[in-house]
């Protein structure tokens, strides 16, 4: 009994040490944006290598998931009756939960794992020292600009989501199902507010700065050469997805 308290305790102060050292993280970012220290090339460069560089997977994927849930909707919908609250039902299901998490899972699965395979190759080839001997900050150069980079993509992916998801699932209905544009449109501008929107932008924002740090965090504890890279990784991208779906949970509690 008392062995498993001990481990139970130190998974938890393991839990706790991580959360610490990406809050860390977090608050020299902000450190090196505020001190204009941040370097801007780097910055640009994340955004299209771990944003940009998202974007076709996101369209293919979102567009195919409005397809599905519009085939589901409308199957049950012209039965009941009820093709006036298509578009209204999926834009909700959309804009608050499938495209933040859809997008948040392949920014994750794609961003989390090369950035911490990036810093974790850094850390072990003892770049990240190199870096500090000749007077460059390793936060304003490695580390802010990947999680601002993230953090400011996530919200604009999320937007073509939206736009890919809701297009191809009203397709879908159109071709299928028969349902008019008209209906398929008003039903959107009667029943949708801009905080379904927005709350799922800001959904991306925090998934954004999670995915990011968590990349960052196993980066840097990268050991055991070319294998703890694969291994930090790995670690990265699974964690990064558990936090993520926590996290959604919270965030929709919170927003509505």
């Amino acid at each position: 009994m008392v062995e498993q308290i001990t481990k139970i305790g130190e998974k938890v102060t393991a839990f706790l040490s991580a959360l610490g050292e990406i809050t860390l993280y977090y608050g020299a970012s902000l450190a090196a944006i505020f001190r204009g220290k941040l370097d801007w090339a780097q910055t640009l460069l994340a955004m299209e290598r771990l944003g940009v560089n998202s974007l076709p997977i996101v369209i293919i994927i979102n567009a195919f998931a409005g397809m599905v849930i519009s085939l589901h909707l409308s199957s049950s919908f012209v039965d009941f009756g009820l093709v006036g609250q298509m578009g209204h039902l999926l834009t909700i299901a959309f804009s608050r939960e499938l495209a933040p998490v859809l997008t948040g899972i392949i920014v994750a699965g794609r961003a989390s794992s090369a950035i911490a395979a990036e810093i974790g190759a850094m850390a072990v080839s003892e770049q990240i020292d190199a870096l500090k001997s000749l007077d460059i900050d390793p936060q304003a150069y490695l580390i802010a600009p990947k999680i601002l980079g993230v953090s400011l993509m996530l919200p604009f992916l999320i937007i073509i989501a939206n736009l890919t998801g809701l297009l191809g699932g009203m397709g879908l209905a159109v071709y299928f199902k028969h349902v008019t544009v008209q209906t398929f449109v008003d039903s959107i501008l009667t029943h949708i507010q801009p905080w379904d929107f927005l709350g799922g932008l800001a959904k991306g924002l925090f998934f954004g700065l999670l995915v990011a740090g968590i990349g960052v965090y196993y980066g840097l504890q990268t050991k055991d050469g070319a294998t703890g890279v694969g291994t930090a990784a790995t670690q990265a991208v699974v964690s990064a997805i558990i936090a993520l779906f926590i996290f959604n949970l919270l965030l929709t509690v919170l927003f509505y």
